[in-house]
């Protein structure tokens, strides 16, 4: 079995919160992780409310909750019963206790929002990615080509993840969403999520789509909202100060796992990925997601553009301030343009990277070193940035 590393910081809150909540994509394994966080003890009650009869047992939850003060209760999948999280609140505020609950769900915090506001004080969110390098200590390429979703990176040939990741994407348009309440035509959404995969790593532009499809820019900016909170799409904003520059301040937009990104170029091997026309994007993507399922929620990811053409592909801030940045090139042998330096100069980050696939770490440049994709992870870490 694999061990994540979010379950190391569970184990501590789950001392200190009456509320754990775990969120993060549909099949990344959040139930797993919840049961090994628990595995030894036998006061655990685990309900899956996608299951018409563990509803029914949550037909009065007072009553059920009341009788089970004693126990751990996982409620999986919460968001299809948020009306539960006020019941939730006055139960653990008769006996507080920590571990009192653990709730997992499909949907970001923000689309928990009730529950995050009822709970206040009482519970804290955290989120399950896809599998990283550090969790699964596999060559770079297979993550990098089948994503990190469980079934799809473990599967036993790329033919089987990719028909995994297929299905996976048709639930989610053809089911998950109207779940969470998204009505919209799946047809529609369909599109635009193939549109997105066509242009990994743009500049997010919602009059181009709306016109494409033939809808509202409102619409697209809900479509964007709604992919975004369900963990399908990661925005990327863009990281400005009052600099004296005309600075780009529109987001850039990622399908998030590369594995789904690659599912829907049909790219189902690394020769036909590194022939692609888009494979220098998917590195990017790739990149980023190995930063983001690290990062210690106080610590931001930008990116960084001017309208001259000085950019960099990755800003970590701490705090408020540039820490670190990074030009993720896919190449062993990488070049700096003009326009990095210059941006470079901008953000004025206290450490520069540039991030390769597997070239040797060295010193490129004063204050600029160059790092292989298994190498930035350890540095970075040494730098605090990290859980």
């Amino acid at each position: 079995m694999i061990h994540r590393q979010l379950f190391s910081q569970l184990q501590v809150q789950i001392r200190r919160f009456p509320v754990i909540g775990i969120v993060g994509p549909r099949q990344v394994g959040k139930t797993t992780l919840v049961k090994s966080l628990l595995n030894s003890s036998e006061k655990v009650i685990y309900l899956d409310l996608e299951l018409p009869s563990d509803q029914a047992i949550l037909r009065n939850p007072e009553l059920f909750f009341r009788e089970n003060m004693d126990k751990t209760i996982i409620l999986d999948e919460i968001q299809l019963t948020p009306d539960m999280f006020p019941v939730m609140r006055s139960v653990i505020d008769m006996k507080r206790r920590p571990g009192k609950f653990i709730v997992t769900g499909s949907a970001s915090p923000a689309l928990l929002k009730q529950g995050s506001e009822t709970l206040a004080g009482r519970i804290i969110f955290n989120e399950l990615h896809p599998f990283s390098l550090s969790e699964i200590r596999a060559d770079y390429r297979k993550l990098w080509l089948r994503g990190g979703f469980p079934a799809a990176c473990q599967a036993k040939s790329n033919r089987v993840g990719f028909e995994w990741l297929s299905n996976f994407l048709a639930t989610y348009i053809n089911r998950d969403l109207s779940v969470l309440g998204f009505t919209s035509s799946r047809v529609q959404m369909s599109r635009f999520i193939q549109m997105l995969a066509g242009s990994q790593g743009s500049i997010l532009n919602l009059s181009t789509y709306a016109k494409s499809l033939s809808v509202s820019v409102p619409l697209v900016a809900k479509y964007v909202d709604v992919l975004e909170e369900t963990f399908l799409l990661r925005r990327l904003q863009a990281y400005h100060v009052n600099f004296k520059k005309r600075v780009v301040k529109s987001p850039k937009v990622y399908i998030r796992d590369t594995g789904l990104l690659h599912s829907m170029l049909r790219i189902d091997n690394m020769t036909e990925l590194l022939s692609h026309f888009l494979a220098g994007y998917s590195w990017e993507s790739f990149v980023i997601q190995q930063v983001a399922s690290h990062l210690d929620n106080r610590n931001q990811l930008f990116y960084y553009r001017t309208q001259d053409g000085a950019e960099v592909d990755l800003v970590i801030t701490k705090g408020d301030k540039p820490w670190v940045s990074l030009e993720i090139k896919l190449t062993d042998s990488p070049t700096l343009t003009k326009g990095n330096y210059i941006a470079l100069t901008d953000i004025k980050a206290k450490h520069n990277f540039i991030v390769t696939p597997s070239s040797r770490e060295y010193s490129f440049d004063k204050n600029i070193q160059v790092t292989n994709i298994n190498g930035l992870i350890t540095r970075l870490g040494d730098l605090n940035l990290f859980y």
